[in-house]
């Protein structure tokens, strides 16, 4: 084994070094046996985790802590080195805290790899995941962060750290622009009395800057003018709020007329200025407002104060060369502009005012290049009008001699010269030696930045950018075509040596070293990586690369690759194929598989690397960072350097003057420091090699009988690096299989086992598979209830591969194990109460919302995999399951109801239903429904007229996923009149068309006229009458009484139907809604509310088109919502069917005409379009079957876990159906069964913490028709046991809270009333009662 401490080893003393490493070897075996920790050192060791990160001022007066933290970090990596990695689990944890709170990422990252590879059940561990989310956040690989930080949530609501990760998700999802979810997350860390690393007024600045991102703009005004009301804002915050302020009135036409808002304005930024007169933003926006009024010399004087304060601001430069062209001043604004791309090379605003000055100066081909860097920029928003207006130079260019334009006088240097002008070239000089000085200034204090905060942008008129990486960074991540192969080490050796002159002294250094170590590896045949045994860090790397010209950079970063092992320098592709890494070499990307899409209009990806698998392989570098030590006052007087002014570059439409972008980052723009490795490198390579060695063993996959080689093993998770797993060897069978199938999201390998995508299975696929040859893998409803264990599991995998998954077969050596695990209690389901309660006695104070209703050995829920094998192509386009009736007798022919509710059929269309039971369609029409109640309020939705097919952007550019859907409100009689005005139009101007064209066809109808506005822009706007309310057995007598003719199955109400037996009414569920719709009225894509299934009849007189996904399917829509930014449960987003059919989506689709019925399977994803007038009402079933059960349950864990509320309250229903049903199907007895014994459990549980904590539980009971109770923060269901403020229960308004949000208001309950609905004894007679029936055919047998 080779030591480290041969690093840069030349081919002339290679064999002289090897002598030399036998010797170190030696020397560190002697320091590694004195090396060990103290019982006093364990013990200070052991409250030391990822909870106190950002809680903990290591860099001001906890030196002993930092000297601990690292002699431990050296102890456990001897240890393992020692052990050869035979350690227990929770060594590799541990070492993550402690590398996280040392805030040496890659490390914590790798160790938490690790720990994730070894521990099967390492979702119990909260602690394990807040750190996993931690690092995450630091590298802005929001996608996974938010996973991570989700999960420690569901598994353990009261963490400790709660507060903090609602902080944090209210950051990302802001960033992500889901702004409902951000907004809730904020409440929600607000009301939290625990510490944070933002302070009250940060968070309430937060959310005041939400609404103005949302263009709530007098929402946000009268936040931000309520915050400067605090006592004793701090002074940044407030200089921030005035800044915020005074640039909303400059921009923000609603705040008044235009001299009055602009003197607010100027006002506001110079209130701002008094609080901090550093900011160069606050002084740019100065400029701009006195540039608006036309102060020139007083715009001049805030630009050049800009400039001082912080000279990196394209922004700026940009709003000068304005200022200068409107003076007349070209060569100025030249210089300006040039400037301006200089520091930004993305600016398309500069780009377009620099091709607008060299066109009024009659320089088309400079114009040209300018417009043409314009359009490559991916914040340009009008790509289309400068195409036009480039096609109109070239057209003036070649209608013009070529001796006119070489004897033409240029009154500009062309844009190649423009780079050499003055004031560019001391740009360009100052800001390297700038540079030079932060490194300098960061490698002496390399962790002096703020925790967590702001960005100092404000929001304009554009939607929130989310592109959180340099774009020089972005560019090599987000297109696969720069995703070069690398050529030959010595080509690129050689071209290096051609330009020695470009580089500096520390830069030929690192040349040299380069090639010392490639002729080592050479001539050693050893494809290890120079990260492992250069004391250089990738920083110092990252530092070459930036100062090289364009070719040596590539040239550099490829021979950096080259001497990288194989699998470290490539990552999967969306289609599974294996992709280099990115040009620029060190920023290794986060691979992309199914579901691991990032925050980014253009697909961007965060670019930091898992790692080559190593434990000890540092991650990429360039990337924006964030740290996490601090304390409050530290975030506050750093913040002005939280509010980072990003302009220009995101969003900007506009030609002469810049427009600077929303926040282009919520998290502080932090200097990484440059990792010193040289201590530690004596035990990289080894330990490096022992990490490895874990995990050669054989694996078997849960449907091949014979083991199979762990060489290949493919993740397309970030939590487990390709190489974490195993390297790669060159003599792989082909019958590998993929361990890394229990890391989310699970990817497909291929099996002989076709039950593997059965249609009515595979939710949430993180269950590891077993290594036994005897177990397989079943996704049918009867895998929940085998007989074996009598358990069932919601994510669709026997729960018998969570009990025998075994661990590596190897001697463990226990250093230190203090897990923080989640506690669990199995009891069985044929328990009695009494033994239930017994059981549950001083087993501490989780509550109901503390755990999931199902199974305590299943991890948190996860979206299923697309079924595998793909189907065919030609299979893509499934006929739609059809049932045509001709009489009342056929309609009530029981294999109707069986085929309906059968799982392989995601949806039914019964034909001619209406005609058949001589249904009175006439009572729902609009004219009937304006006699009945013309004042009836509806909901509108204000949408595009677009192909039902096709879902195009406002301008009609380009396909989207997102669909406009405005809301609003009006009365049934208003939009019965703007139903047949659209229809009076719409005969208007056919009959037009009709007159100036004769041949223009009978049979073409309006609606299907809407094909011929494709891709074209802008789009008509149409309002869509929706959730019109006819539950009011009063009002709409006559209707519902119509309905009652129908078959039970499809009844609103019926004994049959689950949510008949809620005991109280849900609008829209267990009651009937309307539709009024005009053509194009769209329902976007949804799965409807708790998986239930749904009932939809068309009213007529016009068509609908109906496009349906099978509920196996779902967890792809859902991975295709995130990657368009958009929330797959609350967004309102249209299918794009190109991408479906890429994914291997099946697609059913047909046309619903008037008295025909659509039956919606559970879980079915479907989106709806009208092509005519018509009006539609609709309502929900729950069918009797395990498998709606099954996945109303799953979708009521799923909410849970996404923090959206459950319509279906699936507990206060499971024991409603207890009471009221006898349950003769085996599943969904169990089913039930469990849940019951799960909340007893509970129950039982908290009220026994109450009454040990001095707490009285008051009996308050409940109404026969009283509705399930919700926390009113948080919106989970809270069941028996109710907190209600003092105040509301002293006025009778019973504002309800669960457990975890009342103990977040006030920790001891002090302020809390516990109210109890269901005595105890009331609930074990229920529980005990309830049994399994025997079916009729047993019975009779």
């Amino acid at each position: 084994m080779k030591s480290c401490e041969v690093t840069l080893v030349t081919a002339t003393s290679f064999c002289d070094e090897g002598k030399k490493m036998a010797a170190g070897k030696a020397s560190g075996e002697s320091k590694e046996e004195s090396l060990s920790l103290t019982a006093e050192e364990e013990e200070m060791l052991n409250g030391l985790d990822s909870r106190l990160f950002g809680f903990v001022r290591l860099h001001e007066d906890g030196a002993r802590t930092t000297t601990l933290l690292g002699k431990a970090v050296r102890c456990y990596e001897s240890l393992i080195l020692k052990t050869e990695g035979k350690v227990e689990s929770d060594i590799f944890c541990q070492l993550g805290h402690f590398n996280l709170l040392l805030e040496d990422y890659p490390k914590a990252l790798s160790a938490y790899q690790r720990y994730y590879s070894l521990q099967s059940d390492y979702w119990k561990n909260a602690v394990f995941l807040y750190g996993l989310g931690l690092v995450y956040f630091y590298y802005n690989a929001f996608h996974w962060a938010i996973k991570a930080f989700q999960e420690v949530l569901y598994v353990d609501p009261s963490f400790c750290r709660a507060k903090e990760i609602h902080l944090r998700l209210g950051l990302m999802f802001k960033v992500n622009t889901d702004y409902e979810s951000s907004l809730k997350h904020f409440q929600l860390a607000l009301i939290d009395c625990h510490p944070c690393t933002l302070s009250k007024v940060e968070i309430q600045f937060h959310i005041a800057h939400l609404y103005e991102t949302q263009k709530k703009y007098h929402f946000a005004k009268e936040a931000y003018e309520q915050l400067l009301q605090t006592e004793n804002l701090p002074a940044q915050v407030k200089a921030t709020i005035l800044q915020q302020l005074g640039w909303m009135h400059h921009n923000v036409d609603l705040l008044g007329d235009k001299a009055t808002k602009e003197s607010y304005a100027i006002q506001y930024l110079q209130k701002s200025l008094e609080a901090d007169p550093n900011s160069g933003q606050c002084w740019y926006f100065l400029g701009r407002c006195y540039s608006s009024i036309g102060k020139v010399q007083d715009a001049f004087v805030s630009y050049r104060q800009s400039i001082d304060k912080s000279e990196a601001s394209a922004d700026t430069w940009c709003s000068i060369g304005v200022l200068y062209q409107q003076q007349n001043q070209p060569m100025d604004a030249l210089q300006a502009y040039i400037c301006a791309v200089q520091l930004d090379h993305g600016h398309a605003a500069a780009w377009m005012d620099l091709g607008t000055l060299y066109e009024s100066c009659s320089q088309p081909q400079d114009a040209i290049k300018c417009y043409l860097n314009a359009t490559r920029c991916k914040s340009c928003a009008n790509t289309s009008t400068l195409a036009g207006r480039i096609k109109f130079l070239q057209a003036q260019l070649c209608n013009l001699p070529q001796s006119s334009l070489q004897n033409k006088t240029k009154l500009l240097p062309s844009i190649e010269e423009a780079w050499s002008l003055p004031i560019p070239a001391e740009l360009t000089s100052r800001q390297g030696a700038m540079n030079t000085a932060q490194q300098a200034s960061k490698s002496h204090h390399p962790k002096t930045e703020p925790v967590l905060g702001l960005s100092q942008t404000p929001i304009l008129q554009q939607p929130l950018p989310v592109q959180m990486i340099p774009s020089s960074q972005v560019d090599g991540l987000s297109s696969p075509a720069k995703k070069k192969r690398i050529s030959s080490p010595i080509k690129h050796l050689e071209q290096l040596h051609a330009n020695t002159d470009n580089l500096n002294p520390a830069q030929k250094l690192m040349l040299e070293q380069l090639e010392n170590h490639f002729v080592s590896m050479q001539q050693s045949k050893q494809p290890y990586s120079l990260l492992r045994v250069c004391s250089v860090s990738q920083l110092d790397v990252y530092s070459v690369l930036k100062n090289l010209c364009p070719m040596d950079q590539g040239i550099l970063s490829n021979l950096w690759l080259l001497l990288a092992p194989a699998d470290a320098t490539k990552r999967l592709g969306p289609a599974g194929e294996w992709l280099e890494c990115d040009q620029a070499g060190i920023t290794l990307g986060l691979h992309k598989g199914q579901s691991s899409h990032f925050s980014g209009p253009n697909d961007e990806q965060p670019s930091f690397s898992t790692g080559p698998a190593q434990y000890l392989q540092p991650a990429s570098i360039g990337i924006q960072k964030q740290t996490g030590h601090g304390t409050q006052e530290a975030a506050l007087n750093h913040l002005s350097s939280h509010f980072s002014t990003s302009g220009g570059q995101q969003g900007t439409t506009f030609i002469k003057e810049s427009q600077p972008s929303g926040i282009r980052s919520l998290v502080p723009e932090t200097s990484r420091h440059a990792q010193d490795i040289s201590n530690g490198c004596a035990v990289v390579k080894e330990l490096s090699d022992h990490v490895q060695q874990l995990t050669v063993e054989p694996i078997c996959g849960p449907n091949h009988r014979k083991c199979t080689s762990p060489n290949l093993l493919i993740s397309d998770s970030p939590h487990v690096s390709v190489s974490l797993i195993g390297k790669a060897s060159d003599s792989v069978g082909t019958g590998a299989y993929d361990k890394a199938s229990n890391i989310y999201p699970a990817i497909h390998t291929k099996t002989n086992n076709s039950n593997t995508s059965s249609p009515s299975s595979v939710v949430f696929t993180t269950i590891p598979f077993s290594k036994s040859t005897e177990q397989t893998t079943t996704h049918s409803v009867s895998s929940l209830n085998s007989p074996q264990n009598r358990l069932h599991t919601i994510n669709r995998k026997g729960l018998e591969n969570v009990q025998s998954s075994e661990k590596p077969d190897l001697p463990l050596i226990s250093f230190k194990s203090d897990p923080q695990i989640i506690p669990s209690m199995s009891m069985s389901i044929y328990s009695n109460s009494t033994e239930v309660l017994k059981a549950c006695r001083n087993l501490g104070n989780n509550g109901l919302s503390s755990s999931p209703i199902f199974f305590d050995k299943c991890p948190p829920p996860r979206p299923p995999s697309s079924p595998y094998p793909p189907l065919p192509k030609d299979k893509l386009n499934p006929p739609t399951p059809s049932i045509y009736l001709e009489n009342k007798r056929d309609a009530f022919f029981p294999p109707l109801h069986q085929f309906c509710t059968n799982p392989k059929n995601p949806v039914t269309v019964i034909r001619g239903l209406a005609g058949a039971l001589k249904l009175d369609l006439g009572l729902f029409s609009t004219k009937t429904l304006v006699e009945a109640n013309n004042e009836h309020m509806v909901e509108v939705r204000t949408q595009l007229l677009q192909p039902a097919d096709e879902n195009w952007d406002p301008t009609g550019t380009k396909k989207i996923w997102h669909c406009e859907s405005n809301r609003s409100h009006t009365t049934i009689a208003k939009y019965a009149q703007y139903q047949a005005s659209s229809f009076q139009e719409s005969l208007r101007e056919e009959n037009e068309k009709r007159m100036q064209n004769k041949d223009y066809s009978d049979n073409d109808s309006t609606a299907s006229n809407i094909s011929g506005k494709r891709r074209k822009g802008p789009f008509k706007t149409i309002k869509f009458g929706t959730n019109i309310d006819l539950s009011d057995d009063k009002k709409w007598k006559l209707q519902l009484h119509e309905l009652t003719k129908l078959p039970a199955f499809v009844r609103v109400v019926s004994a049959g139907n689950l949510l008949s037996h809620l005991g109280h009414s849900i609008l829209g569920m267990n009651t009937v809604q309307l539709y009024m719709k005009v053509p194009g009225s769209r329902t976007p894509g949804h799965q409807e509310n708790n998986n239930f299934c749904s009932v939809n009849i068309n009213i007529g007189p016009g068509d609908c088109e109906w496009f349906v996904v099978p509920e196996d399917y779902w967890g792809v829509l859902n991975d295709f919502c995130e990657k368009n930014n958009l929330n797959f449960l609350m967004s309102s987003w249209w299918p794009n069917l190109e991408d479906l059919y890429e994914a291997n989506v099946p697609v059913y689709r047909f046309i619903q005409r008037p008295g025909d019925l659509v039956w919606i399977n559970a879980g079915t994803v479907h989106w709806v379009q009208a092509i005519g007038w018509c009006n539609n009402i609709a309502w929900n079933v729950g069918p009797l079957t395990a498998c709606q059960y099954k996945l109303a349950v799953e979708r009521y864990e799923w909410n849970k876990l996404q923090s959206v509320k459950s319509l279906v309250p699936m507990v206060h229903l499971s024991w409603n159906m207890a009471r009221n049903i006898k349950v003769s199907d085996p599943k969904l007895f169990e089913m039930i069964k469990y849940c019951l014994l799960k909340v007893l459990k509970q129950c039982q549980t908290l009220r026994e913490a109450l009454i040990t904590a001095g707490k009285e539980v008051i009996w308050h009971g409940r109404t026969s028709d009283e509705p399930a109770h919700y926390c009113s923060i948080c919106e989970v269901e809270v069941f028996d046991l109710l907190f209600v403020t003092n105040e509301s229960n002293s006025q009778k308004t019973y504002i309800v809270h669960c457990q975890n949000c009342a103990r977040k208001t006030s920790r001891n309950l002090d302020n809390f009333v516990v109210l109890e609905q269901y005595k105890m004894e009331d609930l074990m007679q229920v529980y005990d009662q309830f049994t399994l029936v025997p079916s009729v055919s047993s019975s009779s047998s």
